[in-house]
């Protein structure tokens, strides 16, 4: 099995996908529109910020698994692999703790000006009267907007520094001895540091807008280290002048897709806004914790068929009816119940067969779209080798 590694990845877990049979090309420069030609007979493809296109899954004929290195996945074309049957997998939470480190890192050069410090030791001006105005971080009220698992690192360590937590994720709070909120228009007048921890998607798209900078009090900090999407930079860049905000940010509008070269932001002539260059889950802990992930989700599709982290799995929200049928493990056992499904047209839009130990008999639970009928049900019951049925709505 064939698999294709586009992004920067730690050796020793190349070489242990090799030590496991797999065959791997290993091509970290490859850009967005490198990777198509690349696709020839690859099975598996790996990266970690690098897009994955329309052209390049449909370049992939062999393609059956692309993995994002790292949590979030909108920087790969699921539509396309959607209609294409490949699945997408993910390595959730596995970098969480150096994303929060990163954030509370902004947090604090932020207060301390630390960034500005350095640059004007290295220019040869010294300015302690200036540097020593700082507020501190003790006692702030912090605003963290999506409480997954990052947020609730950045939570674990904001409240060591003595801040006060509040969260917006209401389903995820319960327990975690933090201050929950609803409305942004109550939490973000009172805040002195909002933290951004949400994934890229259409409602999320421009959250950070004009309104919402609106909410916000003069002179407060907005840290964002998850996507460049949630913040309408040019709002954010009139709540800079206009507002006093002060800004960390690992992420930005039209950021460079390669490695090194040079880069234009308008937010380059701001002072009070301090940029990382997308490295919030670059730290050799958190890099070498996905890296298992990835070779964790690759193994077992391989061994078993199974896909761990699946993202792109239909989330079935209409009714259905589910059909439990309990058998002997023989040959031509499901087939015969199928076949029965199949006469009144009844699709089965997922199914899961598990055998009992001593491989004498199953238990096979199908998802169907409409139900069978009484006649269907008895026809399957007088199966001499059925032991039971279950027919239910769900």
């Amino acid at each position: 099995m064939k698999v294709l590694i586009a992004d920067k990845f730690p050796e020793a877990y190349i070489e242990k996908m090799k030590a496991n049979g797999l065959e791997v090309i290993y091509e970290p420069k490859l850009g967005e529109n490198d990777i198509p030609g690349a696709m020839k007979e690859i099975d598996i493809l790996v990266v970690r910020s690098t897009k994955v296109n329309a052209a390049a899954v449909e370049a992939g004929e062999n393609l059956n698994l692309v993995i994002r290195a790292g949590a979030g996945y909108n920087n790969i074309d699921v539509k396309t692999c959607n209609k294409r049957g490949v699945y997408v997998a993910n390595c959730p939470g596995m970098n969480s703790v150096a994303v929060a480190e990163l954030a509370v890192g902004l947090m604090v050069s932020l207060d301390r000006r630390i960034p500005d410090n350095v640059a004007d030791f290295r220019k040869g001006v010294w300015n302690k009267a200036g540097y020593s105005k700082s507020d501190g971080l003790k006692g702030k009220n912090l605003a963290i907007v999506g409480f997954g698992n990052i947020g609730k690192e950045v939570a674990e360590r904001a409240k060591a520094f003595g801040m006060n937590v509040y969260a917006k994720d209401i389903s995820r709070v319960e327990g975690e001895k933090i201050t929950s909120f609803d409305d942004m228009e109550k939490i973000l007048p009172i805040a002195d540091i909002v933290s951004l921890h949400l994934p890229a998607t259409p409602d999320t798209k421009g959250l950070f807008n004009d309104q919402m900078f609106g909410y916000m009090k003069d002179g407060a900090y907005l840290v964002n280290t998850s996507r460049a999407e949630i913040i309408d930079e040019k709002a954010l860049i009139n709540a800079v002048k206009e507002k006093n905000l002060r800004v960390g940010l690992d992420v930005f509008s039209n950021e460079p897709e390669q490695k090194s070269g040079e880069v234009s932001s308008e937010l380059q002539a701001l002072d009070n806004v301090y940029i990382t260059h997308h490295i919030g889950a670059s730290t050799q802990q958190a890099q070498n914790a996905v890296a298992q992930e990835t070779l964790n989700i690759i193994m077992k599709f391989v061994n078993s068929g199974v896909i761990a982290h699946w993202v792109n799995r239909a989330k079935i929200n209409e009714k259905h009816f589910q059909l439990v049928v309990k058998h002997y493990d023989k040959p031509g056992v499901l087939a015969s119940v199928f076949d029965v499904l199949k006469m009144d047209d009844i699709n089965i839009e997922e199914v899961e067969n598990v055998i009992f130990d001593g491989g004498l008999v199953a238990c096979c639970t199908m998802k169907l779209r409409k139900a069978a009928n009484n006649e269907m049900l008895k026809t399957i019951r007088h199966n001499p080798n059925v032991l039971t049925v279950s027919h239910v709505e769900v």
